[in-house]
């Protein structure tokens, strides 16, 4: 049977406070780790959570940071913390690149980066179009990581990962900072069919686990560019 998913988003970093997108990585800001408090205290008095098996964090610094002060309880008591690459954030903005994993496993020794893809960071090469900013790839992406902890054996899974990639490609639903939401895979009817996700009633029905976030759904996909804009906008500098 497939994992039961609690999904978190990062709590508040820079460029989120600052409005600064070229802010490179960011950190969490003061009131980012105040949320974290929050975000903890509601996960450590939630059933689900205590029977959480993993976590999976985006290797991006905020959702490292983020899991590391909201479940921590959860790794002391020896449950595995791994990074993705597939969860990261959509755009190939410097906020939304993360850094490199040498630099990452100095900083953050607890996490497991050994099966972070190696082309990571990299969002824009050819050889990075997995990550590439494009509807198509963002909803293969997601695909790709639905598909993989679908087949995990773990009952409950902990992934940290953002607003955008959370809203417009996974779930469908809005996500503010350090909010979260629980979901099970719905029925697969043909081999073959895409992954989803439905979702609890508990966080469908109060805008999250925190009760912070939009209620309302949006349809995958939306507002996704079909072209990565970046790359229109420099090749026709180029004169492509």
């Amino acid at each position: 049977m497939p994992p039961t998913l609690i999904l978190v988003r990062h709590a508040q970093a820079r460029h989120n406070a600052e409005s600064n997108f070229e802010i490179p990585d960011p950190n969490l800001t003061e009131e980012g780790h105040k949320q974290c408090a929050d975000l903890r205290q509601s996960l450590v008095k939630h059933p689900l959570a205590q029977q959480a098996e993993l976590i999976l964090v985006s290797p991006l610094r905020r959702t490292i940071q983020t899991a590391l002060r909201s479940v921590d309880w959860l790794v002391e008591k020896g449950v595995g913390i791994e990074a993705d690459a597939d969860w990261q954030e959509n755009s190939p903005k410097p906020c939304d690149t993360g850094s490199p994993i040498r630099k990452l496993i100095q900083e953050f020794p607890m996490v497991d980066f050994s099966k972070v893809d190696p082309v990571f960071p990299d969002k824009t090469s050819p050889a990075a179009s997995h990550y590439h900013f494009t509807k198509a790839a963002i909803l293969l992406r997601a695909q790709s990581a639905l598909k993989k902890l679908y087949e995990r054996p773990e009952e409950v899974i902990v992934v940290v990962s953002h607003s955008a990639f959370l809203r417009l490609a996974v779930s469908g639903y809005w996500y503010f900072n350090a909010d979260y939401r629980i979901f099970d895979f719905a029925p697969m009817d043909e081999p073959g069919d895409l992954y989803r996700l439905e979702q609890h009633k508990s966080t469908k029905e109060t805008g999250g686990g925190l009760s912070r976030s939009w209620i309302d759904p949006i349809v995958l996909g939306s507002d996704l560019p079909e072209e990565d804009p970046d790359a229109v906008r420099q090749g026709d500098e180029r004169g492509y």
